[in-house]
């Protein structure tokens, strides 16, 4: 399985589908992705392998932690993210691995800023803000 840019230059590698999928609703996910919240797929960091260059962008986040987002240099799709609080995973932005029968969010995060016609089905779990 592999999660991979427009382009194709930029390939991260994946064991199969993640049991820790996220839908983040904040407004920096919301710029990110382009679209009305970002869901990302987390992995051990050793389970993957990434191929290609990625440029690097880092943004504090609303609990003073840091976010990283790594895109694509040609084409500029973001493929994975690494999240300061979790610094032994990797996020893998779920819309470039291009699976529709991958995994549904287990959480919702940032739902105080989701759009009101956005629906999460249970049983994921459900957070005005950040998970705790």
């Amino acid at each position: 399985m592999d999660a991979k840019c427009q382009c194709g230059q930029l390939c991260v590698n994946l064991p199969g589908p993640s049991t820790s999928v996220v839908a983040c609703h904040c407004s920096d996910c919301q710029r990110r992705s382009g679209s009305p919240f970002g869901v990302l797929a987390y992995y051990p960091d050793d389970s993957v392998r990434i191929t290609g260059e990625a440029t690097r962008y880092e943004r504090p986040t609303a609990t003073g932690g840091t976010f990283e987002t790594f895109f694509c240099p040609i084409c500029g799709s973001t493929v994975y993210v690494r999240a300061g609080k979790h610094p032994t995973l990797i996020g893998i932005a779920v819309g470039a691995i291009c699976d529709p029968t991958y995994p549904a969010p287990v959480r919702s995060v940032w739902e105080e800023r989701k759009h009101d016609w956005v629906v999460i089905p249970e049983p994921a779990q459900h957070f005005p803000r950040g998970r705790s």
